[in-house]
């Protein structure tokens, strides 16, 4: 319900309800990494319930998660904008969480190709309900803070996300493993400890149902406190109230045409989305691909905490980026006064170390190396997250989930392009190694197979994270297109 508030006292003090905002919205964030990061750490043991041998088997289920969640980014952004983001938000969390309980049910009935289409089904369903997440999470950040805090708080959803992606790996590792550690004698016989546990078969279904419970707990709690805008919460005072919507973009009703052509027309909104593109097209190697990487390539075994700790690094240290390149955002444009050098020298300086840390992966002798490499990847990728998120409202406004939605629709074509091209390669690189040597890898005796896996895949790692680095560079010229002072539409 609107208020008419009168002109706040200059000595009043503001309230503090958007942080209240910010810590729902950050939830959010780490609830949408849960569940789309476990499929990683799940990866062999799907493979393992449908009866196929190799992670690039089922290359298309990751694809479908991508394909959805790029299709319905923008419709999902577009009804936040036009009637606010409180229902879109329900309806998008309550839609992923069914679907990510039910990928539990994998390989319980269908296996194979049937099994195999069935997971394919339910992620494309899962990620068409998690598409608009982040969209209307910009849209509920842009009625709520003013332009000067936005990178910060866009830092921050983009750190609890990232963060909990960094724990989704250990969280697997104890749901699902019981905490096991394997220790390797010198004479190559292995003994299992367990520090909680005796893992069930079926722990790793009940996790995927865990995980959909959050999502609907969630929801309950956000539909009771959260409203669209500040005049909308009986507890903003005058005060808060004054400095969001003097600090911020007002408009006079969200329910109004979108100037779809000047959009679609915009040079900025295109650069922007082709920076995202490049930037996720890297970036999902780490949710579909890692935890397989390090088990075949560094003997990483499943169901270890080295494991763990090393698939979830690169998230780890994306999260204290995101939270520092938001805050450094900030503190550029409050200092200079120019907010757009202020958001492109964050992507131009971010993207260009990322692009060489992954000409670093290529050479990495060890496990160790490699974490340290991929994880700085990942970190200077995610320096630019604050600046790239804040861009959307900044040139946005009135349409900003609409431009977030956009924007995440291009970048998780990227996704869903390196999801099915990751595994393209490594496929080709196994028929390569086949024929050379006239061998059949999954004929091999199973003490032979894993060596020829490694030996087999290994061109075709190496040729991906040579193209991981060339998108990289291609983002980090496209900042210099960038401008966060131009809005994509004169009304906006």
């Amino acid at each position: 319900m609107n208020r008419n508030l009168s002109a706040p006292s200059a000595v009043q003090t503001p309230t503090r309800v958007r942080y209240g905002v910010l810590g729902f919205v950050c939830t959010l964030s780490m609830i949408t990494y849960l569940d789309r990061v476990c499929i990683g750490s799940a990866a062999d043991t799907l493979r393992a319930a449908l009866g196929f041998d190799r992670v690039d088997q089922i290359k298309i289920a990751f694809t479908a998660f991508s394909i959805a969640y790029a299709v319905f980014e923008i419709p999902s952004g577009w009804l936040g904008d036009m009637f606010g983001p409180r229902n879109v938000l329900i309806r998008i969390v309550l839609w992923w969480s069914v679907f990510t309980a039910l990928t539990g049910l994998t390989g319980m009935w269908l296996t194979g190709i049937a099994g195999l289409w069935a997971l394919t089904m339910a992620r494309f369903l899962f990620g068409m309900g998690e598409a608009g997440a982040y969209p209307n999470i910009t849209r509920a950040l842009h009625n709520w803070f003013p332009f000067r805090e936005r990178g910060l708080a866009q830092g921050f959803v983009w750190m609890a996300g990232r963060g909990m992606g960094g724990l989704t790996p250990l969280l697997w590792f104890f749901l699902v493993e019981g905490g096991r550690q394997i220790e390797t004698l010198a004479s190559g016989e292995q003994i299992e400890s367990f520090l909680l546990f005796q893992p069930n078969p079926n722990s790793w279904r009940f996790s995927f149902w865990i995980f959909g419970g959050i999502g609907l707990v969630w929801c309950v709690l956000f539909w009771i406190w959260f409203r669209n805008k500040p005049r909308e919460k009986q507890s903003v005072n005058p005060a808060e109230l004054e400095l969001i919507e003097t600090g911020g973009d007002t408009e006079p009703s969200e329910h109004k045409g979108v100037p779809w052509l000047k959009l679609l027309s915009s040079r900025n909104l295109w650069a922007l989305c082709l920076m995202y593109f490049c930037a996720s097209y890297a970036w999902y190697f780490n949710v579909n691909y890692l935890p397989t990487f390090l088990n075949e390539q560094f003997g990483s075994q499943s169901g270890t905490l080295a494991r763990a700790i090393y698939a979830g690094g690169p998230l780890w240290m994306g999260a204290i980026a995101c939270i520092l390149g938001g805050w450094l955002t900030d503190v550029f444009i409050r200092r200079t006064g120019n907010r757009k050098w202020g958001r492109r020298w964050f992507g131009l300086v971010g993207h260009g170390l990322c692009a060489t840390c992954y000409l670093g992966c290529i050479a990495a002798p060890s496990a160790l190396t490699f974490f340290l490499a991929i994880s700085f990847a990942a970190f200077f990728n995610d320096l630019t997250m604050g600046a790239a998120w804040a861009t959307c409202q900044d040139i946005g406004k009135r349409y900003a989930a609409i431009v977030a939605g956009c924007m995440n629709t291009i970048g998780n074509l990227g996704g869903a392009a390196s999801a099915f091209l990751i595994g393209y390669v490594l496929e080709k690189a196994v028929i390569r190694y086949q024929v050379a040597h006239g061998v059949l890898i999954s004929e091999l005796p199973k003490a032979e197979r894993a060596a020829a896996l490694k030996e087999a895949n290994l061109p075709g790692w190496q040729f991906n994270f040579i193209s991981f680095a060339v998108v990289y560079f291609v983002a980090m010229t496209l900042w210099f297109v960038i401008d966060a002072t131009r809005p994509v539409a004169e009304d906006a």
